[in-house]
């Protein structure tokens, strides 16, 4: 049986470089007995989506701006 800590490194490994036939399996057991891993792909996948989404618009007025006065202050003075 995998710890949370694995499952949770398979389930971000697989959308970048997949997983082996043992690695679904194991993670997959896991999952069916795990709400907490079962919702970290779900979320994980969310988080997935929406960054591909976003990634590849073609509106970037569609994209969030974050204005942080402080921030780019910060970013300066390290220059």
């Amino acid at each position: 049986m995998l710890s949370c800590q694995k499952a949770s490194a398979l389930i971000d490994k697989r959308p970048l470089f997949g997983l082996t036939s043992k690695e679904k399996i194991m993670l997959k057991m896991h999952t069916v007995m795990c709400d907490a891993c079962t919702a970290y792909v779900k979320q994980s996948e969310l988080i997935d989506q929406l960054m591909h989404t976003h990634i590849h618009t073609d509106n970037e007025s569609e994209l969030p701006v974050a204005e942080n006065a402080d921030l780019k202050k910060r970013i300066i003075s390290k220059f």
